[in-house]
């Protein structure tokens, strides 16, 4: 499976990373901004998104409505990571069609299993 993991953040990627490169199945393409992430899905054709909330220019919610605008991405399922956790927020990412979401800070070590928890797989 081809993940992109879309956070401006090096660090939150680094850690993410780490949590999943002992998911030898899963082949993960980095992103650190939402038209990076926009250009590399076009180009990679992912099977997940994992997409940050707060990121300078294009934030989640504004990237997340461009891959639904288009149609080479608008079926890729999407997981929001955000360290926002009010309920009305989560349910919010949810409604905007959403597949889950991951709170930050997230546990490296158990990030793969999360993901494969909303994913139902």
């Amino acid at each position: 499976m081809k993940v992109l993991l879309v956070d401006d953040d090096a660090n939150i990627r680094t850690v993410a990373l780490i949590g999943l490169e002992d998911t030898p199945e899963w082949d993960i393409r980095e992103a650190s901004s939402g038209q990076e992430a926009l250009d590399l899905a076009a180009q990679e054709k992912p099977d997940l998104i994992l997409l940050d909330m707060m990121m300078p220019g294009l934030d989640g919610v504004s990237t997340f409505e461009r891959f639904r605008q288009n149609p080479a991405t608008r079926d890729i399922p999407i997981i929001f990571m955000t360290a926002k956790v009010q309920k009305n927020e989560v349910e919010g990412y949810r409604n905007l069609g959403a597949k889950g979401v991951i709170i930050k800070p997230f546990d490296p070590l158990g990030l793969a299993d999360e993901i494969m928890g909303i994913l139902g797989t």
